[in-house]
């Protein structure tokens, strides 16, 4: 269970450490996308297994356990147009008296994971804003302060998140666990942060505008600026 839950850490990381490659290796990453829609039945029926071992099964209706994985390595890797990772990944378990209660609980978990990872981000780009000079020191640690401050508020406002993995299993006790792993576009992800986060930030670390839009580079922030200048008009 806990192999399970492990997985999108690892896929993050990899995806961060590839779109870094830049045009320079856009040969190379096509070459990755293949590799992973090759291997993902096999990765899929793997997981699928222990899965199964530990006694979890897919909904009435759902897809197929092994296709269910199938479907999520291959959106786990999938990338825009610029080579960043087309969608931030959350996972979410938890433990109810029925079924309802446990997946609305592990949905509300996953979501705070993502909106974690969203956090994570923005402090990245803080930090990589130091390295260029674009902030200091301070004011990197205020954008950082008032991002770990909103975590509520960025699960809160997470739009339409894809379902791509829901599994549970009845315990001994009767109670049911739920684990859920969802996917959230990264584009999305700039819009919640343009309307929430942006004048958050100028109000409560007086940084300028400029400079927060220059270190909001976040994948699909190109929309960003554009839905932005759409409506400053």
């Amino acid at each position: 269970m806990k192999k399970s839950l492990i997985v999108c850490g690892l896929l993050i990381l990899s995806l961060s450490l590839s779109a870094q490659n830049g045009a320079s290796n856009q040969k190379t990453q096509k070459e990755l996308e293949r590799e992973v829609k090759r291997n993902a039945p096999k990765r899929a029926r793997k997981e699928a297994k222990i899965l199964m071992k530990d006694d979890f099964k897919v909904p009435a209706g759902a897809l197929p356990l092994d296709k269910q994985l199938e479907m999520a390595w291959e959106k786990q890797y999938e990338n825009d147009d610029r080579g960043f990772p087309k969608y931030i990944i959350g996972n979410g378990a938890s433990i109810g008296t029925n079924y309802s209660a446990a997946k609305n609980q592990a949905t509300n978990l996953a979501k705070v994971e993502l909106a974690g990872l969203i956090s994570s981000q923005i402090a990245s780009l803080a930090e990589n804003s130091v390295a260029n000079q674009d902030l200091s020191q301070q004011e990197a640690a205020s954008v950082v302060k008032t991002i770990e401050a909103s975590k509520n508020i960025i699960a809160q406002e997470l739009g339409r998140v894809l379902n791509i993995l829901e599994v549970y299993r009845t315990l001994e006790n009767k109670n049911v666990e739920v684990q859920v792993r969802l996917a959230y576009s990264s584009e999305m992800a700039s819009e919640v942060v343009r309307k929430k986060l942006v004048q958050k930030l100028e109000d409560e670390t007086k940084i300028t505008h400029d400079k927060l839009e220059k270190m909001m580079n976040l994948p699909g922030s190109q929309n960003f600026k554009k839905n932005s200048n759409a409506e400053d008009k």
